[in-house]
């Protein structure tokens, strides 16, 4: 018994006392870091950098220090950093080959702070998602869709992806296509849509004024294109104004739907109004 507690007694005065002394600066070294990142962020100089990079720094800032904290810890454990260092070194390998994903995401994150295709708070869509841009971080950037849905998309992924950036542009154009019988007046119809497009508060004149025109036949159907330029945050309200003046005045001018059943699409794709006889 003697024996043992001596084992016991050596132990924790030295072993133990490492352990105790590595466990109190890994704890303490989590809440400076804590502290240390948000007292960057708060800064006034922090705050003048974009937000995009904002997120990134500090997700990159938080990364690195808890990773010299961890090598202090380890040294004070007793381990000979040359020796961590060749073990790292070896290690180092079989890490990267595991994490050839996520080096490809952090590089990712550094391109799109580089060339900027898109920033926080900006609208884009991969084609498979879209939502507003909440944060980008080392690894990942956070999407939130119109609906509050959380969409997380690996970097890497979206620097070998086509993205459409609806925010990018102060001015967005509406495209409407719109289906009438084909025995409807022409010019009629061009008169109604064009007198819907110009007189809307918030349709602007510039880089071209609003604009119609016949742009094909389809069937028994009279294809109409309408355009109308407009300050990227109205794009949603003119479109949805649009479309129900144009149902308004059709019926109050008696302008009849097509006889065969056809789509009309917007500008982004997605399907308007389906119209049958």
């Amino acid at each position: 018994m003697e024996k043992i507690f001596d084992v016991i007694i050596e132990f924790a005065a030295t072993t133990g006392l490492k352990l105790l002394i590595a466990l109190i600066v890994l704890l303490v070294g989590l809440k400076i870091i804590k502290v240390v990142v948000k007292s960057i962020a708060k800064g006034k100089g922090f705050a003048k950098i974009e937000p995009s990079v904002q997120s990134f720094t500090k997700s990159f800032l938080s990364i690195s220090l808890k990773a010299l904290l961890i090598i202090i810890v380890i040294s004070i454990l007793g381990v000979e950093m040359s020796s961590f260092a060749a073990l790292f070194a070896s290690a180092g390998v079989a890490v990267g080959l595991a994490m050839q994903g996520a080096l490809s995401n952090f590089a990712g994150g550094l391109m799109i702070l580089i060339f900027k295709p898109f920033k926080v708070g900006d609208y884009i869509d991969t084609h498979t998602d879209a939502g507003t841009v909440e944060e980008i971080t080392v690894i990942y950037t956070i999407l939130n869709t119109p609906d509050n849905k959380r969409i997380t998309l690996p970097n890497g992924t979206l620097t070998n992806s086509s993205i459409v950036n609806y925010s990018a542009n102060a001015v967005r154009r509406v495209d409407l296509s719109v289906a009438v019988d084909s025995k409807s007046d022409i010019e009629k119809v061009k008169g109604i849509l064009l007198d819907i497009a110009s007189s809307h508060s918030l349709v602007i004149n510039e880089p071209s004024a609003p604009f119609v025109r016949l742009d094909s036949q389809i069937d028994q159907s009279l294809v109409f294109a309408m355009r109308a330029w407009c300050k990227k945050e109205d794009y949603w309200q003119i479109y949805h104004d649009f479309k129900e003046e144009i149902k308004v005045r059709f019926d109050e001018n008696q302008i009849k739907a097509p006889k065969t059943a056809i789509s009309v699409f917007a500008e982004d794709g997605s399907e308007l109004v389906t119209s049958k006889a």
